[in-house]
């Protein structure tokens, strides 16, 4: 089982369906893409779909125009939940991205919503990490 990656942004790396790991064949990058349309409205073809490193890695990933990435490497921390400016309009969207773009996440089956908009849930992993640091 591998651990949780936790993207700078709060999501979640090794559920992400476009971690370089997890897609395993073409089949993998339909249902993204059928998913990502169906549940937020994201037309991405398959062929477009690049695997993704994760931000943590050392590769840059192919979210080329993310603002929180460099931002967080500037400032030398994991994420942002280390950041004395939690919650900076950088992070805002990026944090919020599934609550703007899925107006009815209990319509979505828990197989997908497990599957393709759990690991974009930013906010709650960040959250869950400064609460610990807190402690």
């Amino acid at each position: 089982m591998t651990s949780e990656i936790i993207s700078k942004c709060g999501y979640r790396c090794d559920l992400c369906p476009a971690y370089e790991p997890n897609i395993t064949s073409e089949e993998d990058k339909e249902a993204m893409c059928a998913a990502w349309d169906k549940y937020m409205g994201i037309v991405v073809k398959p062929e477009q779909i690049k695997p993704c490193p994760g931000c943590q890695a050392s590769k840059e990933p192919p979210d080329k125009e993310c603002p929180v990435r460099p931002c967080a490497a500037e400032k030398g921390i994991e994420n942002c939940a280390h950041c004395p400016q939690f919650g900076c309009e950088k992070l805002v969207a990026r944090m919020s991205f599934v609550d703007q773009v899925v107006k009815d996440p209990s319509s979505i089956p828990q197989p997908d919503y497990n599957r393709f908009i759990r690991p974009f849930r930013g906010e709650d992993n960040l959250k869950a990490i400064r609460g610990s640091l807190a402690d």
